[in-house]
């Protein structure tokens, strides 16, 4: 049995793969995991649990309740609200921990759950592995669980404050009001539906159009989103706005769109913050953290500007612990999950947006202007399937063939093998400043790999 935890979470198809017993067992897990871990400290546990709008999130959080409670742990119900309010929330309120349902950008069929350490961090690696073990040994073998009865059984309790809560934390933080920006927002038909246009309201900006703010349970991130930005761009000419951001999901990450309609990406909102944070005297260390799948457009921006650059392997997750362990305050990926540690436990996207909006109206220059901070330089991406991807870091006949194509590009442009992480292919981007160059570099090394690695 393969494991039940992936990178954020457990995810899968509701109700075929991630079914309501699942979320009991790996709930009630989680309590005992925790409390034997000595998370507790020998008071009443208490858990905060929120979702996105999916119509399946209905009945798996009615079982993470149950299970929640069943084992003795009281439950902060907080309704439909962003991973990153539940994360704030988690801290916020004290709860020794959180679970937030959802299944970020994925299409509504899909669901997940993840747990939130106490603060609202993601739990160890090694506390999941505990959970998924007891859920085996307890739910899937003999052995029973350890049952409160009476009083000691979990009370559940609706915390409707939560999204006033969230929304003045989100206005507390940015370091000045959005007064006189006009904004388009697209809210996945998410979890950020009705916070995020009412996050932008309250700190000043005027929101002059929505898009994805009608969630019925079965649209979400249909044709809408940070992944679906046509229409976020139409909107941005046609509403005369000055910043425009999508969401995802469950809104940790934001993509942007300038007066032009043109995307802003995430690397360019993460060039346009550090320069902020920098001359604030925010910015630890004066560094940023990114993946190497970043464009080198970035890197050489971040360079000019006399911001150090810190890599990771690709995922937010690598990002936000190399962000830990060094105490740096901004760290994001290209496509939208931007950390601002100093704020946020996890990437926030209307937290993002607002800090746009924010830069906007203190500079009071467009977001063409601050974006153009980088230039994004053409990247060619070809996935070679079919081939032995072990093989990528010890083949010599493929390392020559890269430092050829790293020698012909000289400094202004940049190779990348990367062997996928799920599937049986390897990863082959190639960037320049010639496009054409770029595309013909990129298919000589995709067919070098499939010639040395088939």
């Amino acid at each position: 049995m393969g494991r039940l935890f992936g990178t954020d979470g457990v995810r899968g198809v509701a109700n075929e793969g991630l079914t309501a017993e699942l979320a009991l067992g790996l709930s009630v897990a989680a309590a005992h995991v925790l409390g034997e871990a000595g998370a507790f400290d020998g008071h009443r546990p208490v858990a905060v649990v929120g979702r996105d709008p999916r119509a399946s999130g209905e009945f798996l959080e009615a079982a993470v309740i149950a299970g929640l409670a069943s084992a003795g742990v009281d439950v902060l119900r907080v309704g439909v609200l962003p991973t990153p309010a539940v994360a704030y929330l988690t801290g916020a309120l004290g709860a020794d921990f959180g679970v937030m349902l959802s299944a970020s950008h994925n299409a509504m069929p899909d669901n997940g759950i993840k747990f939130l350490a106490r603060g609202g961090h993601k739990l160890d690696d090694r506390i999941e592995d505990a959970i998924e073990a007891h859920y085996h040994k307890h739910t899937l073998g003999d052995e029973d669980w350890n049952r409160p009865t009476g009083a000691a059984v979990g009370r559940v309790r609706e915390y409707t404050e939560g999204f006033d809560k969230y929304v003045a934390h989100l206005i507390g933080v940015l370091p000045n009001r959005l007064d006189g920006i006009k904004v388009v927002i697209d809210g996945a038909h998410g979890a950020a539906a009705y916070v995020a246009p009412e996050a932008f309201a309250r700190a000043g900006a005027e929101v002059v159009h929505t898009l994805g703010a009608e969630p019925t349970g079965l649209n979400i991130n249909d044709g809408v989103g940070s992944t679906h930005l046509d229409r976020l761009r139409a909107a941005m000419t046609e509403h005369r706005a000055d910043l425009g951001i999508a969401l995802d999901g469950d809104a940790d990450r934001c993509l942007a769109a300038d007066a032009e309609g043109n995307e802003v990406d995430g690397d360019q909102i993460i060039a346009i913050l550090a320069v902020a944070m920098k001359e604030a005297g925010t910015l630890r260390r004066n560094t940023a953290v990114a993946t190497v799948m970043s464009n080198l457009g970035f890197k050489l921006a971040m360079e000019r500007e006399g911001v150090e650059l810190v890599e990771t392997a690709v995922g937010d997750r690598y990002v936000l612990e190399a962000m830990k362990e060094h105490g740096f305050a901004l760290g994001g990926e290209q496509s939208g999950h931007v950390i601002l540690l100093d704020h946020a436990t996890t990437g926030d996207g209307t937290l993002t947006g607002l800090m746009l909006g924010a830069r906007l109206a203190a500079t009071k220059q467009p977001l063409a202007d601050l974006a153009a901070v980088m230039t994004r330089l053409p990247q060619v991406l070809i996935n070679v399937k079919g081939v032995d991807k072990s093989r990528v870091r010890t083949s010599t006949e493929l390392a020559a063939a890269v430092a050829g194509a790293e020698a012909e590009l000289g400094s202004t442009g940049r190779v990348l093998l990367r062997p996928s992480g799920t599937e049986p292919l390897v990863r082959v981007m190639v960037e320049a400043a010639d496009p054409a160059q770029a595309e013909t570099v990129a298919q000589r090394l995709a067919e070098a790999v499939r010639t040395h690695l088939g």
